[in-house]
């Protein structure tokens, strides 16, 4: 029995290290951001504005986002926060999605824009050939779990 619950208790914290882990390495990891007053600076350029909010339908206590998107035809800003993680990436879509299931139907009619390696604040730079006017929303998503973060309409 004694043997079995040594077992059981390696076994726990070695799942719990690796959970850890996960969560830990994107922060240690992660690029310095811009500061808030840099972005707004920038920000006075911009096309379109929207807001993330970390209250849509499928975010929760390990994936969300909140804070003010800034955005034109050459970089999308962002002031706020978002929950560390790893591999985010910036969509643009044509509609805003607010869960895991729409943002899978509409994933074809989306355009993947950038990375994010920053949690608290962000600038990104877009691809040339993306325009903006073209798409409605952007939308934080986590690659490597296939997991919604936050999205904002902009128009």
């Amino acid at each position: 029995m004694r043997k079995l619950i040594l077992l059981l208790s390696h076994l726990a914290m070695l799942a719990f290290g690796f959970a850890l882990g996960i969560y830990a390495l994107p922060i240690l990891t992660e690029t310095t951001a811009p500061s808030t007053s840099e972005l707004q600076a920038k920000a006075t350029d911009a096309r379109y504005r929207g807001e993330f909010v970390r209250d849509l339908e499928d975010s929760d206590l390990l994936h969300w986002g909140e804070g003010t998107v800034y955005i034109d035809d050459s970089k999308v800003l962002m002031t706020g926060k978002l929950a560390p993680g790893p591999d985010y990436r910036l969509y643009f879509s044509p509609q805003f999605v607010e869960t895991e299931a729409d943002f899978m139907r509409l994933k074809g009619s989306m355009r993947e824009a950038a990375p994010i390696t920053s949690f608290n604040n962000f600038e990104v730079a877009l691809p040339a050939d993306l325009n903006p006017d073209d798409y409605s929303s952007v939308i934080v998503w986590c690659e490597r779990f296939s997991q919604f973060i936050t999205a904002a309409s902009y128009r």
